[in-house]
């Protein structure tokens, strides 16, 4: 392996061993397997992908950090958005798809309890029982008096709910088709080399339904570009409208609007890995004990929304969105000058354009709800 990375733990390369024997005997079946496939299996294999099995994921001892992670004051910023909301719709409930350590759901809870404006209940969709262990003995250290209102479900609410849908680093995690522009759009397939090592190539069949989303794109693609298409995306979005009978979807995520999302330069997309705070290219190495992510795009989350009876309100970069929010209100200035510092850098880095202030996006989205949301006034 030519990339420069930490060697696993034992246990985690017997893991990943034997997820990649799966991996392997379901393309010895095949031939190949579509890259969304791998995907697929390398994050969601039932105890063995990324995000089903106990390893470590966020923080330090993890892979990468996100957001509600970096500082309470991100969380804080949201749950003004969500009192608000909840205070125009006389009461609802909260859903946060795929709740990571636990941190966000307990601050938000922190704030809206202060607030005296509490969701009915607190829904987390979670698929890991590994990160749910976590989410509980996070909420049950930080807030426990409200534990009782949290829910954990394997599935979207069977009825319909009101409230607000949650969709924090969600999106960049689906699986994603890969296609390279040769001699017109081919979709790539993930195969075995002569030394039965895993290896991209272009598949013998063509994917139509891939195929005709990106010709529909209008998109004129250079010989040899190569980039990536969300086909869940349409299914997922149809799913959220058909769950929420009046409310707010927010969408926090890193990405692009299409024109930028498919720049002419962008010739490689945006697959990304993370493993032990390490930033790389390869999605092959490792199966199941690194991220393997795609950049969203948000144009493709428009349309999707727009098709399923969801109305666009709101898109900003991540600093606008929280200084909206009033995050400027949640400055301690009591602290002392250590921990004034590490507030400021906290500040920085949710909110440079050089961090995460620019690339990652809010994008607000409604049913049946007419309110002007807080943290798009002034933008949209």
């Amino acid at each position: 392996m030519s990339l420069s990375l930490p060697l696993p733990s034992p246990d985690a390369k017997a893991l990943s061993d034997h997820l990649l024997s799966q991996i392997i005997a379901e393309i010895k079946a095949n031939l190949s397997i579509s890259f969304a496939r791998y995907m697929e299996l390398a994050l969601y294999t039932p105890q063995f992908g990324y995000y089903r099995n106990g390893l470590k994921k966020l923080g330090k001892e993890g892979d990468f950090v996100t957001a509600p992670e970096i500082s309470p004051l991100f969380s804080y910023c949201l749950a003004n958005q969500c009192a608000a909301i909840l205070r125009e719709l006389q009461g609802g409930d909260i859903l946060e798809f795929g709740a990571g350590t636990g941190v966000m759901a307990a601050d938000i809870l922190i704030a809206l309890k202060k607030q005296k404006q509490l969701p009915d209940h607190y829904y987390i969709l979670e698929l890991s029982a590994a990160l749910k262990t976590t989410q509980m003995e996070t909420i049950q250290k930080k807030i426990p008096e409200l534990l009782d209102k949290v829910i954990w479900l394997e599935a979207l609410p069977s009825k319909p709910i009101q409230g607000i849908m949650l969709a924090n680093e969600v999106l960049d995690a689906m699986p994603v088709n890969l296609f390279k522009n040769n001699n017109g759009i081919k979709e790539c397939a993930v195969t075995l080399d002569d030394n039965n090592a895993l290896a991209l190539c272009i598949a013998e069949k063509d994917n139509f339904e891939l195929i005709s989303a990106i010709n529909k794109y209008g998109v004129e693609f250079s010989e040899n570009y190569m980039s990536e298409i969300n086909l869940y995306l349409p299914g997922w979005m149809k799913s959220i409208s058909d769950t929420l009978s009046r409310g707010v979807v927010l969408i926090i995520d890193y990405g692009f609007l299409r024109h930028e999302y498919y720049h002419p330069n962008r010739t490689q997309g945006t697959l990304m890995c993370h493993y032990q705070h390490h930033s790389h290219s390869n999605p092959l190495v490792f199966p199941g004990i690194q991220d393997i992510t795609a950049h969203v795009d948000f144009t493709a989350v428009i349309e999707s929304a727009e098709n399923n009876n969801l109305k666009i309100v709101g898109f900003a970069n991540q600093a606008t969105f929280l200084i909206n929010c009033d995050l400027l209100s949640f400055i301690d200035n009591t602290l002392d000058e250590k921990n004034r510092f590490n507030q400021n850098r906290q500040v920085m880095t949710l909110t440079s354009p050089n961090e995460m202030g620019e690339l990652f996006k809010v994008m607000g989205l409604t049913k049946n709800y007419e309110a002007e949301l807080l943290g798009f006034q002034r933008v949209w």
